[in-house]
């Protein structure tokens, strides 16, 4: 058990919390993100330090509150005109609006970032926005060549990071390399769950659900994982009665207390694993309000094709050409 706040520090619930989140990617277990709130909701507002607000704003990331990571985030930068805790809260602000759709904001934030810590994870910072903005082979390109141009650099946080934007970016523009840096990234750091995901979601999309299973196993605590692995298990005609009713039950509980944190992964489970497209359909609808990663539109096209929702996936055809987001990405949005 963790000591309770009040007889903490500021320094000490800093590290009990940043603890927690790590905790909560390593083990991609939300009960951690719930202490790590737990924490910080009995500290003193009239008390927090910088460093306690940017741990608020990346746990508020990390439950999808994006309005109030980013009001944290903005406190952060108000109050620090330079230093790391500045640096942070640019980067993880420039994240937050990413996923959010706001490219012109990220590339602001960026900008912000590479002023103060110029390097591999600001230039994969660009490349993320310059990829959803219709410049996608231009910035792996670059990307590709900062790589190998910083190849003495004993930075392994960097190029773990820069692999996995060029994976991703990759991915985008169909090429192979995209499973080479994946497996690049999850030599260096196994346990990147966002990595191991995605990874295992492309190997689906080629065809190779036998491979997306190997990935999978040993992770079915971890509800995006869980769900590629039920998909890989159906299209490779394999039965796990028990396994299945274990994942659909989690869902179950996560509705009945009203805390579905991941409803990308529960609309996935729905209408590939389910059968359910209207409910697909509706959760993948609600997350795509907020989250609007190539992944989450994806879904929402697979979604409403499947649903019949003709006009919801027109808006969403007409949403990628307003933001130069090429269609070879989405062949959903092909008739």
């Amino acid at each position: 058990m963790s000591a309770a706040p009040t007889s903490l520090s500021a320094d000490a619930l800093a590290a009990e919390v940043r603890h927690q989140l790590k905790a909560a990617r390593q083990q991609g277990d939300p009960r951690f993100l719930g202490y790590a709130q737990r924490a910080l909701d009995q500290w003193p507002t009239t008390r927090l330090t910088s460093e306690l607000q940017l741990l608020r704003g990346s746990l508020r990331q990390s439950l999808h509150q994006f309005d109030e990571a980013e009001a944290d985030l903005k406190a952060v930068l108000k109050a620090q005109r330079s230093g790391p805790l500045r640096s942070q809260a640019w980067l993880t602000l420039a994240s937050i609006r990413l996923v959010r759709g706001d490219y012109a904001g990220s590339r602001q934030a960026c900008e912000a970032f590479a002023d103060d810590y110029p390097g591999l994870i600001a230039a994969s910072c660009f490349a993320q926005v310059d990829a959803r903005t219709g410049q996608a082979r231009a910035a792996y390109e670059r990307l590709s060549r900062a790589v190998h141009q910083s190849r003495s650099t004993r930075d392994p946080v960097s190029r773990a990071w820069a692999e996995g934007t060029l994976a991703s970016l990759a991915a985008q523009l169909g090429l192979d390399a995209a499973q080479t840096h994946w497996r690049r990234v999850l030599v260096m750091d196994p346990g990147d769950l966002y990595s191991r995901a995605i990874y295992a979601d492309w190997l689906l999309q080629q065809d190779q659900p036998e491979a997306a299973l190997a990935l999978t196993r040993g992770y079915e605590q971890v509800d995006s994982l869980a769900v590629l692995k039920a998909i890989a298990l159906k299209r490779s005609q394999q039965d796990d009665r028990e396994f299945e009713q274990r994942l659909a039950q989690r869902f179950a509980e996560a509705r009945w207390r009203g805390n579905l944190l991941h409803k990308r992964d529960y609309a996935r489970y729905l209408l590939d694993v389910g059968q359910q497209p209207e409910a697909a359909f509706r959760y993948a609808r609600l997350n795509w309000q907020s989250q609007r990663e190539p992944l989450d539109t994806r879904l929402l096209l697979r979604a409403a094709t499947a649903a019949g929702e003709t006009s919801v996936r027109q808006d969403l055809v007409d949403w990628l050409a307003d933001n130069h987001q090429s269609d070879a990405r989405y062949p959903e949005t092909t008739p």
